[in-house]
């Protein structure tokens, strides 16, 4: 659109329209501010177009007055006037399209052609709290479409030489009109324009025809607007057929013709220019052995090589053209080219290896790195590079190319020198006494150089075959150490796989982690003595806690001696006791030494907390009752005898004067007098027991309180006897012996 600015028209009718709504508003109007616009639009028949009315970043107008003077009249008309959302349409606004006005702008949709002309905005625009008056002028402009063009030639058919012309007509469209030719060949492919022909015109001289212009032709007619396309016409120009030439696949060319290998299908097609097409025949060795454009030999043997002609045929004009060719038979190595790679001894030179055998001629191989640089001389079937081990080949990369005459397209193997990449767990958990194995594998194309792979132990000395504590698995690419009966905390630690080749080394290392078992349940010795002869114990004990356990340790020593700085060092007494075991005979004691024991449960190696240490108790003495026995027996013969004698003196006074007085006579003045009766002398004793019990009486009651209150020290069944001790605490030594002293006295 163009726009200008110039001083607003005078006065005009219309505007006492629109100024007596927007002073009845109460706004002030700014008077000699009026602006004028002025730009240019184009729109197309049957779309649509709007006209604004001042600049598009302007605020609406308050009023608005559309007026349309069309093309070549002087005198205006009135469209549409709106205030805010308040819009009169004026009549007869149907011939210029659907009008409709929103916020100022008047949209023209449907356009006519009759819409051509001046259209006049008149608008009063708010503008800081006052109204400023402005005018637009838009110079519309309508464009026509082109229609459909049609393609009209002056003959469907024609021969080569001859003159041809086609033309292209439309019914409308806005000038000026371009026109443009392509032409299309008739098996399809893409549309051309006929260069030095008229092309750009509305008529195509095709002065004289040939063969290139058969096919298709259409006409594109364009204006500003819009372009249309004409539908296809066929033109068709006879001629040929020219010489023919033939095609072979798979594409083997060589000197003097064309090559094929044995057992491989071969297609053979010929292709002679000709309208109408040509009539093919195949010659092999000067017999016709196919008749058709394309000839297709099946596993060709070699006995089908020689030549082959094809003869081309116009049935329209009569016309014979021919080709022949030479087909040589070989045949092609089966499979691809191999690439290996190897290092010498001492890894001082790499050598890389292409293979590719067979063949007639044979395959020629080159070598050739990354960057598509020779490297070596070309050799047939085999190629050898041998590269100095600088330390510059790990991770390049080297391609093999294979040539053979009977392929169109190189192959090619590649090989990377790669450094050892190793592969492996970077823990390994084991508990004591189990196998770990430590796992470590080649990845990649690496083991080709020959690697060495080796493990290493936490101390960092190699392990080598052989050794009892760990067993070495090995295979193609892969290296596997087993620490066998796994220690803790001994075997534990960090191993490291290395592997090294040609071209670099690599470093795995490995965490072995030796787990121990959870510790067993606390033991106490409940019962520990000696036998009688002192070269045996027994041995009882519980468990104390929670915990699994797979047996128990007993272990001895010799106690401290009062002299000695160290106690002796322990030693198992008896060792993988069962589990469910609580109690143990052990033998094979000096009963010169003075042992201590203790004992410990076992959760497969791992020990608990040993118990106590204990000494052995001394056995019972068994003595004691036989000895005891034979006092009490002594003393009770010896009181029957007493007491029978002192009946027996007490019945005979008489006879025995003497001894009845030494017993019976009293010690002063008021002593007793003497018993003269049996009876007498039972009271008397009666008397004296009640006085004074007898000192050797065990059933008198003075006798029986001091045994409760000293019992015998060799009776086992006194109350006063604490129980028989089961353990005595470390260090002590034998109990002393117990002396016992029994008299007995028999008077006669």
């Amino acid at each position: 659109m163009e726009r200008g600015w110039a001083l607003p028209p005078p006065w005009r009718g219309p505007w006492i329209l629109l100024l007596l709504p927007a002073l009845a508003g109460g706004q002030p109007l700014a008077a000699g501010e009026a602006a004028y616009e002025e730009w240019r639009a184009t729109g197309v028949r049957g779309r649509a177009v709007e006209l604004s009315c001042g600049p598009a970043a302007a605020a609406p107008p308050a009023v608005v007055f559309w007026s349309f003077t069309p093309q070549g009249e002087g005198l205006p008309r009135a469209v549409a006037v709106g205030s805010g959302r308040e819009v009169a349409m004026a009549p007869g606004t149907g011939t210029l399209g659907r009008v409709t006005l929103r916020n100022g702008t008047l949209e023209l949709r449907e356009l006519r052609v009759a819409a051509q002309g001046r259209f006049l905005c008149q608008g009063l625009f708010p503008e800081r709290g006052r109204l400023r008056v402005g005018y637009a002028a838009v110079l519309l402009r309508v464009l026509v479409p082109v229609s459909k063009p049609f393609v009209r030639p002056t003959a469907a058919a024609a021969a080569e030489g001859a003159a041809v012309a086609l033309t292209c007509t439309v019914r409308e469209g806005t000038e000026p009109l371009s026109f443009s030719w392509q032409h299309q060949e008739p098996r399809g492919g893409s549309s051309v324009t006929p260069a030095g022909l008229g092309g750009s015109r509305a008529e195509l001289q095709l002065t004289p025809a040939n063969r290139s212009h058969t096919g298709w032709y259409i006409c594109t007619v364009r204006n500003e607007v819009n372009n249309r396309s004409s539908d296809p016409i066929y033109l068709d120009i006879v001629y040929g057929p020219d010489e023919p030439a033939i095609r072979v696949e798979p594409f083997s060319p060589e000197q003097g013709g064309f090559s094929a290998g044995e057992r491989e299908d071969v297609v053979l097609s010929c292709l002679a220019p000709s309208n109408p097409p040509s009539r093919y025949v195949w010659l092999h060795n000067g017999s016709q052995v196919h008749v058709g454009q394309t000839y297709v030999i099946t596993a060709i043997a070699r006995a089908q090589a020689g030549t082959y002609t094809c003869l081309a045929e116009n049935s329209h004009l009569q016309t014979r053209t021919q080709a022949t060719i030479v087909l040589t038979v070989y045949w092609v190595p089966s499979g691809s080219p191999s690439c290996a790679a190897a290092a010498t001894k001492g890894d001082e030179y790499v050598m890389l290896r292409c293979r590719w055998e067979g063949g007639t001629p044979l395959v020629t191989l080159r070598w050739r790195d990354s960057a598509g640089r020779t490297l070596g001389d070309p050799a047939p079937s085999a190629a050898v590079l041998v590269l100095s081990t600088d330390g510059s080949l790990g991770g390049r990369e080297f391609v093999c190319v294979a040539a053979h005459p009977l392929r169109a397209a190189a192959a090619e193997c590649r090989l990377r020198l790669e450094v050892p990449e190793l592969q492996a767990e970077s823990e390994v958990a084991v508990l004591e006494g189990g196998e770990a194995q430590l796992a470590c594998r080649q990845r990649g194309s690496s083991a080709s150089l020959g690697a060495t792979v080796a493990w290493y132990d936490p101390k960092e000395r190699e392990v080598t075959p052989g050794l009892a504590k760990y067993r070495l698995e090995e295979g193609e690419a892969w290296l596997n150490l087993t620490v066998r009966d796994a220690e803790w905390p001994g075997d534990s630690g960090i191993y490291r796989c290395t592997a090294t080749n040609a071209v670099g080394a690599a470093s795995l290392p490995v965490r072995l982690r030796v787990d121990r078992y959870p510790a067993p349940p606390n033991v106490t010795i409940s019962k520990l003595r000696y036998t009688r002869a002192r070269t045996e114990v027994r041995l009882e004990w519980r468990t104390q806690g929670a915990g699994n356990l797979t047996g128990f340790v007993v272990q001895r020593r010799q106690t401290k001696k009062p002299l000695r700085e160290t106690p002796s060092p322990w030693e198992t007494a008896a060792g993988d006791i069962e589990p469910h075991s609580r109690d143990r005979r052990l033998g094979g004691l000096d009963p010169a030494v003075l042992y201590a024991f203790r004992v410990l449960a076992v959760n497969h190696r791992t020990a608990g907390h040993p118990s106590e240490v204990q000494t052995p108790a001394e056995p019972p003495f068994e003595a004691y009752p036989a000895v005891t026995g034979a006092a009490v027996a002594g003393m009770l013969v010896a009181t029957a005898a007493s007491l029978l004698a002192v009946h027996c003196i007490a019945r005979h006074r008489e006879t025995l004067p003497r001894l009845h007085d030494l017993l019976f006579r009293t010690a002063g003045p008021g002593a007793q007098e003497p018993v003269g009766t049996t009876e007498d002398a039972e009271a008397a004793t009666g008397g004296e027991e009640e006085a004074g019990p007898a000192q050797g009486d065990p059933s008198a009651p003075g006798t029986a309180a001091g045994a409760d209150a000293a019992p015998a020290q060799g009776d086992p069944s006194a109350p006063g006897t604490a129980a028989e001790p089961l353990s005595a605490a470390p260090g002590t030594t034998d109990d002393p012996p117990v002396n016992v002293t029994i008299t007995v006295t028999a008077t006669p």
